[in-house]
């Protein structure tokens, strides 16, 4: 019977000369190319070369020599199948059992600034590829590693049986098999960007690696995970976060952080958000940081218990025994002086995440799913060319009322629908989230903001079907508002605007949240 044979080129060598020292002591032959196996005859392994099995030479700088029916003859084949067998036999093929391979590392090189195309195109890996799918597609028989993490298992299995178990063959193709797929949607992606695609191709590939298993969803019945995109890595969000201090995220604080961290990101000046079940329910400004959270805890003390909290500034010793105070559920800052950290880290279950919260959001697809597919649409980045707005009342805005107006606008982007937000310069003051009709939402930020209405500004994130929503709004002190206009009855609301000495604003952009 014939020595079992290992197929070993890898382009990340970690560990590897020890696995394969480990797979010469259970009896198996090693072939190998290239680089790899220059590593592994410099480790005393004697290693049989691809153009000794395959009596042809390595061509086109590399790009052709393990594409080869002795290569993969020698792992498809069935060992099953007599008429298989017969045909290796007579073509004088021998069989590879276990195959160890990684990639070329075409992501890392499109994620290098100015990388040329030739330069990318240079790191599609064409042979890695084939020989883990020939491998993978006959795991019945073939042992084939993808993934140095798997060395230790399949070096258990072997040393224990003598082979790896098919449900250990069958996992390890299933990983074989998801990472050429991502790996090729990279490339497509890659390609699609280069030949300036407008949108997106008609095929959606999705690069998303599992980073994390999350400890319940939206439920504690559900079960979730955290994804990380890989084509999206500049990005920095919720999934580049550094996690400081305090238990894992749930499914719940992943979509709130991230609700907050979108929305400070409007704003250069100090800046504090909090949000409460994927909506901001208060919103600060101010000269220091300190002055934007004291102001952002005024606009809702009820509702910002238990929620989460986003700084544009690093959080020191006296803001953080502010909020040593409150029961917080996660702080977001771009920094923590030391002895804040040490202060804040005193609630064990308190998630502190250290995230470079001053640099503005970036353009990307929001995937949202749905029974049978998936919505894709382009985050809404839009900034707002103000020079495109409109008073269309009698009664102008004044400095002030302007400067609360492009605040308001700002943070009623980020209010799901039917959105409204009152408030001031200095801070959000009610906001009126999620009602079937808008002067619901009217009603509920106005009362909200009590006497505080008066002389407040308001922001709605669609137009106004009916005049009710100005009338309330008018009738409880509301000096200005902006909306971005477009309704067939939009006059209506302007007339009653004009009638109470209102200021109005048309944008004419919508920022719906849905």
């Amino acid at each position: 019977m014939s020595k079992k044979r290992a197929l070993i080129s890898v382009y990340d060598k970690t560990g590897v000369a020890d696995f394969a020292k480990e797979l010469v002591k259970l009896g198996y032959d090693i072939i190998s190319t290239g680089g790899t196996k220059r590593i592994l005859e410099f480790e005393g392994i004697k290693c049989l070369s691809v153009e000794e099995v395959t009596k042809f030479p390595e061509m086109l700088d590399g790009r052709v020599k393990t594409l080869h029916p002795f290569i993969h003859g020698g792992l498809l084949a069935r060992r099953d199948n007599s008429e298989h067998m017969n045909t290796l036999k007579e073509h004088h093929i021998e069989m590879i059992d276990l195959v160890c391979v990684n990639l070329y590392p075409f992501k890392e090189t499109i994620a290098q600034p100015n990388v040329t195309q030739n330069e990318a195109i240079e790191q599609i890996d064409i042979g890695g590829p084939s020989m883990l799918r020939s491998a993978a597609k006959n795991f019945a028989s073939v042992t084939v590693v993808v993934d140095s993490s798997d060395y230790e298992i399949v070096l258990n299995e072997l040393s224990e049986a003598g082979d790896t178990t098919l449900k250990t063959r069958q996992s390890l193709a299933a990983k074989v098999f998801a990472t050429t797929s991502d790996y090729d949607a990279s490339i497509a992606n890659y390609l699609s960007e280069e030949n300036d695609e407008k949108g997106l191709p008609n095929q959606l590939s999705l690069n998303y690696t599992k980073v994390d298993t999350l400890r319940y969803g939206e439920n504690n019945h559900q079960k979730a995970y955290f994804y990380q995109s890989d084509d999206n890595q500049s990005e920095i969000g919720i999934g580049t976060a550094k996690q400081l201090h305090g238990k894992e995220l749930s499914y719940n604080n992943y979509k709130d952080a991230n609700a907050a961290i979108h929305l400070v990101k409007e704003f250069d000046e100090p800046t504090v958000v909090a949000v409460k079940h994927m909506n901001p329910c208060g919103v600060g400004f101010g000269k220091t940081i300190h002055e934007a959270y004291s102001l952002a805890y005024e606009s809702d003390p009820i509702s910002i218990f238990g929620g989460v909290l986003a700084f544009n500034r690093e959080i020191d010793t006296d803001l953080a025994e502010s909020l040593n105070q409150l029961f917080l559920e996660i702080i977001i800052a771009p920094s923590f002086t030391a002895d804040a950290l040490e202060i804040l880290e005193k609630k064990k279950n308190r998630r502190l995440l250290q995230l470079d919260t001053t640099k503005p959001n970036q353009s990307e697809w929001e995937l949202v799913s749905i029974s049978g597919g998936l919505l894709v649409q382009e985050s809404d980045t839009k900034i707002d060319d103000e020079t495109e707005w409109t008073v269309v009342t009698e009664t102008l805005p004044t400095a002030e009322d302007i400067d609360a107006l492009k605040k308001m606008w700002l943070v009623v982007k980020s209010v799901k629908s039917n959105a409204i937000v009152v408030g001031n310069a200095r801070h959000t003051l009610g906001i009126g989230a999620g009602q079937m009709n808008r002067v619901g939402s009217v009603k509920l930020a106005v009362d909200q903001a009590g006497d505080l209405a008066k002389g407040a500004v308001l922001a709605s994130d669609a137009f106004f079907p009916m005049p009710d929503s100005v009338e309330y709004a008018a009738k409880h002190g509301i000096k200005a508002i902006i909306h971005p206009g477009g309704s067939v009855k939009d006059q209506e609301s302007i007339d009653v605007a004009n009638e109470y000495g209102i200021a109005m604003i048309v944008t004419g952009t919508r920022h719906f949240k849905h």
